[in-house]
């Protein structure tokens, strides 16, 4: 027991000075994926759109992430049937005690009836914010993984990570849509744009933006791994977590349906893997990447 304090001990040491550099870097590199989204936005709309064009797409795109962002506790937790759990659940136990260290508002808390296991936090900001967990990830966690799971969750609501999806999100579907726009109108030919310049534009804009998307994405999760560990106290919880949920998944790989794909980046695990080129358009970073970063080695 002695030993595998001392042993913790050391490995959240050795996170803790990833955790300084860890925020530094995610939250340069969101801001520059940020800034690479928008530009690309810029010169898509420009090129194929041209202003009104670009005003349309981005004035639609706002209008449809608003509505996600202010409502999307409500309906990303209907979607997944979830139910709210009180006070005498050992869930919202675990989470009121973590919320206490990382100095947070109690988030309300759900159970989701699904066997895969999983958890997301939604909410607009730290004070209208939801924790929910699989009964799935209930029956093979202990208490000190799921404790690490829950405060990966936590620290995505203290870092405002629902924001910075939704600003992601809104910029990524602009440019689809000015895509699209293009693709279906022919675009702007008083700017003598070369059309093959203009078609490759069409086609590989919207990779561009989905891939930038999931970088930021992959990005934000290494922060809350970081984060978690701190507001749990250990890094061993939510690793040996990681680990086992990768496990179970392997044997028993969740069904692509639509809702997990909706709900995708907002899960502590990925629900369904994808192997090749599509490593590029996922959504979170390998498991063995996290605990690597998580254990400081």
């Amino acid at each position: 027991m002695t030993n595998n304090l001392r042993e913790n001990q050391r490995a959240l040491s050795r996170s803790g000075r990833w955790l300084q550099i860890s925020h530094m870097t995610n939250g340069l590199k969101t801001a520059a994926l940020l800034a690479a989204l928008s530009a690309l936005l810029l010169m898509i709309g420009q090129a194929l759109g041209g202003q009104t064009g670009l005003v349309i797409a981005f004035g639609i795109a706002i209008v449809m992430n608003f509505g996600s962002y202010w409502f999307s506790d409500k309906i990303v937790l209907k979607m997944h049937r979830a139910r709210e759990v009180g006070p005498d659940h050992d869930l919202h136990k675990v989470t009121q005690d973590l919320a206490q260290r990382a100095g947070l508002p109690m988030p309300k808390v759900y159970i989701i009836p699904s066997e895969t296991p999983n958890a997301f936090a939604t909410g607009r900001n730290p004070s209208h914010a939801a924790v929910a967990a699989t009964e799935g990830i209930l029956r093979i966690l202990s208490k000190d993984e799921l404790a690490g799971v829950m405060a990966h969750e936590l620290a995505h609501v203290q870092h405002r990570d629902i924001l910075i999806s939704s600003v992601a999100a809104t910029v990524a579907a602009a440019i689809v849509m000015v895509s699209r726009f293009a693709l279906f109108f022919g675009g702007r030919r008083d700017r003598g744009v070369n059309p093959i310049v203009s078609i490759a534009m069409i086609i590989l804009a919207p990779m561009a933006a989905m891939v930038i998307k999931a970088a930021i994405s992959r990005a934000r999760e290494f922060a809350a791994d970081a984060r978690g560990a701190e507001i749990a106290g250990r890094p061993d919880g939510l690793a040996n977590a990681l680990r086992r949920m990768d496990a179970s998944m392997r044997q028993r790989p969740a069904p692509p349906t639509a809702v997990a794909q909706a709900a995708e980046h907002m899960y502590i695990m990925k629900p369904f893997s994808g192997g090749g080129v599509l490593k590029l358009f996922s959504t979170h970073p390998p498991t063995d990447q996290r605990i690597e970063r998580l254990m400081g080695r």
